[in-house]
């Protein structure tokens, strides 16, 4: 009986795939508190899924890099935000 189980780069673009399509509807935030918890969640997935292929999926690494990653996402998220426009036209802000 033959084994099912993936190759090493197959897995590895399985998980870049699930990472990107978990983050894809985070894209979307626009007030700084939605850009800074959807830059977290993008950054700790991101994090989370780089620790894991650079570790050999130890738990330790893996999880330090998804600290790492959801910090940074989270500080570049809130700094990126747009300024809103008025409701009148796009060229006047708040």
């Amino acid at each position: 009986m033959q084994s099912i189980a993936l190759s090493n780069p197959a897995r590895k673009a399985i998980i870049a795939a699930a990472v990107i399509m978990a983050a894809l509807p985070l894209y979307g935030c626009y007030t700084p508190g939605e850009r800074a918890v959807g830059g977290g969640i993008i950054g700790g997935l991101g994090g989370a899924g780089i620790g894991a292929l650079a570790s050999g999926g130890l738990a330790g690494p893996t999880l330090a890099t998804a600290a790492i990653g959801a910090a940074g996402g989270a500080l570049i998220g809130a700094a990126t935000a747009p300024r809103p426009y008025y409701r009148r036209s796009r060229h006047y802000y708040y």
